[in-house]
């Protein structure tokens, strides 16, 4: 999927503000080795680099991580279904990332593989239940045009009980994990959520109709995300905190 940066920045940059405290939750000490997860554009593996941590980021974006690098962070591009990392990592942090990765059990297996023993892993992501309006929205709205949504559908959304066993499976001992709701305002509005979040749905709509099916996609979905005159994304987040063994 394409990524860019200068869009993600300007409209949908609170994704990395509301993960900024998953920094508190690792606790990176300096000199620690910390990998920061589908890093993105940096912003918050800048906020880790301050900590004193000795950090890398990796990201499968290209464009996401010559934005890292701008910023002067050590970042590579490497798909997090394949880390090249051995015993590497005194811990590592992830923020709104896994849940585009639809191969967990590789992923963590990539994961434990970097850290090492007694390595954290904190880390939150969209979870059962995430943007579950926008989701009818978009299904609705491609049925009516014989587009299949699952084909196109590039998210992995888990619950808490599926997650922490996935994660005991790969060698990890969770000691917390939480889904909960966090409604976020859209203040670039639902259009712009969509372009930035939704290419691989708008992708498989002829371009002649992709301006009707983005405004049918947001009459659809404001009766649930529109109130008091802005509109709210129906967030639901899984976050977690696991030691590899």
């Amino acid at each position: 999927m394409h990524w860019n940066p200068e869009s993600y920045e300007r409209d949908v940059g609170f994704v990395s503000d509301l993960g900024a405290d998953l920094i508190g939750l690792l606790a990176p000490e300096p000199g620690e080795r910390i990998l920061d997860l589908g890093c993105g554009d940096g912003r918050l593996t800048a906020q880790l680099a301050e900590t004193g941590a000795v950090v890398t980021g990796v990201d499968s974006s290209a464009e996401q991580i010559a934005a890292a690098r701008a910023r002067g962070l050590d970042a590579e591009v490497m798909d997090g279904h394949a880390l090249t990392f051995e015993a590497t990592f005194d811990g590592m942090i992830s923020n709104a990332a896994l849940h585009w990765m639809t191969e967990p059990d590789r992923v963590l297996a990539g994961v434990h593989r970097a850290l090492r023993p007694g390595g954290r892993f904190v880390a939150e992501m969209g979870g059962a239940g995430n943007v579950a309006a926008v989701r009818d929205a978009l299904r609705a709205a491609m049925d009516r045009r014989g587009l299949d949504f699952e084909a196109a559908n590039p998210w992995y959304f888990p619950d808490a009980a599926e997650y922490s066993a996935r994660l005991e499976a790969a060698g990890f001992e969770v000691s917390a994990i939480k889904l909960f709701g966090r409604p976020t305002p859209m203040e670039a509005g639902f259009r712009a959520w969509m372009e930035v979040f939704g290419p691989r749905f708008i992708d498989q709509v002829p371009a002649g109709d992709r301006a009707a099916f983005l405004d049918e996609v947001e009459a659809l979905a404001r009766p649930a995300l529109w109130r008091d005159g802005a509109w709210f994304i129906d967030y639901v987040r899984l976050r977690f905190v696991a030691v590899r063994t």
